[in-house]
């Protein structure tokens, strides 16, 4: 059975991720900043789990190469929209020819 954290252990657990990822870059968090274009201040809020913008998120992984931590969001589609309206547009002939019989 999988542990549910809260919201706040979840941007406590990412925060941690992120200095870890900045840190075996060997990358100050001036330097992360700058490259990101944002504050000192505003990565250190997430990398406390303070809370942050989806953009300094989005900024943060860019400039740390791991753009691909938030691929997840957004997984290749295995089935076309049109397959998805052809196969339940069969399961619905189906489901009106079983109730005329």
């Amino acid at each position: 059975m999988a542990i549910q954290l809260t919201t706040s252990e979840m941007e406590s657990s990412l925060g941690h991720q992120i200095r870890e990822a900045r840190l075996r870059k060997n990358m100050t968090m001036a330097t992360l900043a700058h490259e990101a274009g944002i504050s000192v201040q505003a990565l250190r809020s997430l990398e406390n789990g303070n809370g942050a913008r989806v953009e300094t998120l989005v900024r943060v992984t860019r400039a740390l190469g791991r753009s691909s931590w938030l691929d997840s969001f957004n997984p290749p589609v295995s089935i076309s929209p049109m397959q998805m309206l052809e196969s339940k547009s069969v399961r619905q002939r189906a489901s009106k020819s079983a109730r005329h019989s």
